[in-house]
């Protein structure tokens, strides 16, 4: 149905695929974006190469992605007070800078041979704070690039689909530099790639607006942000769900290299081909998201793809053969960046510009902050019981939680319902 539905039956199908895109600011921001993920991507398998071939450990890498993610579950909330307070364009634009700096100063270490595991961490913590302050701003300064409303949930879309192109582009050209000239270069390249982005948000333009926020007081910012996002139900549900599953679900990644070795009993080729299935997946899902033209079914398609991620999870875990396990990682990596995207564009939605910052904080927090306990965990079980296992436990809970969410919808709909008719969204919503 997905891949039927994204091949363009005429010229204005495509033009749907790429609304948001007729703007400006948002056309440089991806642009500018597109170019600085395939650095970013480059860096991510260089880093994870680099940590290996220094210290052969496999909890080390572990280490590594916990270290660069928990900041983003302790200061998310935090970050999205100082995003609704302050000019998110500019925050993210030194987001930008402190990136390059960070990227560049890992490139001079393993450039001139100085680099230890005690850089790496420390790096990587940085990384993580950087990170914390950077995906509030960014994700609540897409409606700010976006000339019309109803192209916000293309520009979400479109986002996934460069992130999930890069994905595919970064680790190919980033394999191919270390084995000519080492992880290094990799580094490097990253760093210049923010060139791009920073570029881009110098030249975007963007009317500024009277600060909304009725208080100063920064603890007082922090507590009205989480009254009103844990009071909103449906803001509350699709976090609540967002973080089972990436405490649960999503943490099935961080496996595949385990996954290809010892069930598969294949190399890095085999790891390869698993991350292509799961990134060719993930790709179909962001133009799919990017031809819809309404915000009506998102509801549905999150119960929907949320089960259907988990029975992928769940048939992988029985399979031992690679041209078996493709199929799972591909509808694996659609149903996720469908189900990801999907609560994206509802949450964003429906959040009060005046609080859209500290929203999307806790949805950070809920996307990104629970990963590392979630990938600790899958670790602790594959280590204790076996990878099937892990995979099998994981995909059950994501099925269960897609199950709640469908039970729960029709009572949700009630609540999202008058919130589009008082922004305009849609005059009416007719029963799904």
């Amino acid at each position: 149905m997905i891949i039927s539905n994204i091949i363009p039956k005429d010229l204005r199908a495509v033009k749907n695929i790429f609304s948001s895109l007729r703007s400006r600011n948002y056309r440089r921001f991806f642009i500018g974006q597109g170019i600085s993920l395939i650095g970013t991507w480059m860096q991510n398998i260089a880093l994870s190469w680099l940590v290996y071939r220094l210290t052969g450990s496999v909890f080390l890498l572990g280490l590594i992605g916990f270290t660069s993610q928990i900041p983003s579950f302790i200061l998310s909330p935090f970050a999205g007070v100082l995003t609704d307070r302050f000019n998110r364009h500019k925050m993210m634009l030194l987001a930008q800078v402190l990136f390059m700096l960070q990227s560049l100063i890992m490139a001079l270490l393993v450039l001139f041979n100085l680099v230890a595991v005690w850089h790496i961490i420390v790096l990587s913590i940085v990384f993580g704070i950087i990170s914390a302050f950077d995906a509030p701003a960014r994700h609540s300064l897409v409606i700010d690039l976006i000339d019309k409303p109803e192209d916000l949930g293309n520009a979400i879309a479109l986002n996934s689909a460069i992130f999930n192109a890069a994905r595919l582009v970064g680790p190919s050209v980033a394999g191919i530099v270390i084995a000519i000239v080492g992880e290094g270069i990799c580094f490097l390249l990253n760093a210049t790639s923010y060139i791009a982005i920073i570029y881009a948000l110098l030249k975007i333009k963007i009317h500024s607006k009277p600060s909304v926020m009725k208080t100063t007081d920064l603890k007082e910012s922090f507590m009205e942000g989480l009254r009103y996002t844990f009071r909103s139900v449906p803001i509350r549900t699709l976090l609540l769900l967002l973080a089972i599953m990436s405490l649960a679900g999503f943490p099935f990644i961080v496996l595949l290299p385990a996954y290809a070795k010892e069930i598969l009993h294949g190399g890095s080729d085999t790891l390869g081909f698993l991350m292509s299935a799961l990134g060719a997946g993930a790709l179909i899902a962001a133009l799919y998201m990017a031809g819809r033209k309404t915000v009506l079914g998102l509801g549905r398609l999150i119960a929907m793809y949320s089960v259907l991620m988990g029975l992928a999870i769940v048939a992988a875990s029985f399979s031992r053969n690679i041209y078996l396990s493709l199929v799972p990682f591909f509808v694996g990596g659609l149903s996720m960046i469908l189900s990801i995207a999907s609560i994206n564009t509802m949450v964003q939605t429906i959040a009060d510009e005046d609080k859209r910052g500290r929203v999307m904080s806790f949805y950070s927090m809920a996307l990104m902050g629970t990963l590392p306990f979630g990938n600790l965990l899958a670790g602790t079980i594959a280590s204790a019981i076996g990878i099937p296992y892990a995979l099998l436990i994981g995909g059950a809970i994501t099925v269960l939680t897609g199950i709640w969410f469908q039970v729960n919808r029709k009572s949700l709909r009630k609540h999202v319902r008058p919130i589009y008719m008082t922004k305009g969204i849609l005059p009416s919503l007719p029963d799904e």
